[in-house]
């Protein structure tokens, strides 16, 4: 018998990958998402927090983007 599982692919480099496992890691058991750690650039993960993942990097994003200084 198969079992199938909904869930959304993400391939990213290694880095942001350890940034969404850390994600995961720091959720209460009941809320955890990761379904399988493929490989170092690979997941998959529930498709419920698709939109949380990409919201989560875009914050991350934003704090460690260099802006030059205006004087």
């Amino acid at each position: 018998m198969v079992n199938a599982i909904k869930g959304v692919f993400i391939s990213c480099d290694i880095p942001m990958t350890q940034f969404i496992v850390n994600m995961n890691n720091s959720m209460p058991p009941s809320q955890k998402f990761i379904i399988h750690v493929l490989d170092s650039t690979h997941l998959f993960v529930q498709p419920h927090v698709e939109q949380m993942i990409r919201s989560a990097i875009s914050d991350f994003r934003d704090q460690n983007s260099y802006e030059k200084p205006t004087s």
